[in-house]
């Protein structure tokens, strides 16, 4: 088995793991968060059509207004993906933190979708 060649290459990796055994479905849609050097993405995705119920990013205006750090933009993420989520009718996902470390800027945005009303 061969090495992985860059940090990127590993993090697909655990991604691709982590993706055998989380599956959204029509009752617990997977909440999926991609996370770049200086944004942060989230969607809920129906895996059983291939649909995106809900999706929210740093780079929208409602993001962009909030001043201060990635994780302070990030939990801002987390509020608005768990609004438009309860908006779409979901109240339950499957959290697909897409290889990265619970930890820093997909932790708040995991806590603030908590807070905001979803459930995983």
């Amino acid at each position: 088995m061969a090495m992985a060649s860059s940090r990127s290459a590993a993090r697909q990796k655990r991604h691709d793991r982590i993706r055998l055994t989380v599956e959204g479905t029509q009752l617990r849609p997977r909440l999926a968060v991609f996370r770049s050097l200086n944004q942060i993405y989230a969607q809920v995705i129906d895996d059983s059509v291939g649909r995106t119920l809900a999706s929210a990013s740093s780079m929208e205006r409602e993001s962009r207004a909030t001043s201060g750090s990635k994780s302070e933009r990030a939990r801002r993420v987390g509020m608005l993906i768990g609004e438009r989520a309860r908006e779409a009718g979901v109240t339950k996902v499957v959290f697909d933190r897409a290889g990265y470390r619970y930890h820093g800027r997909v932790r708040a945005l995991a806590d603030a979708a908590r807070e905001s009303g979803l459930e995983f």
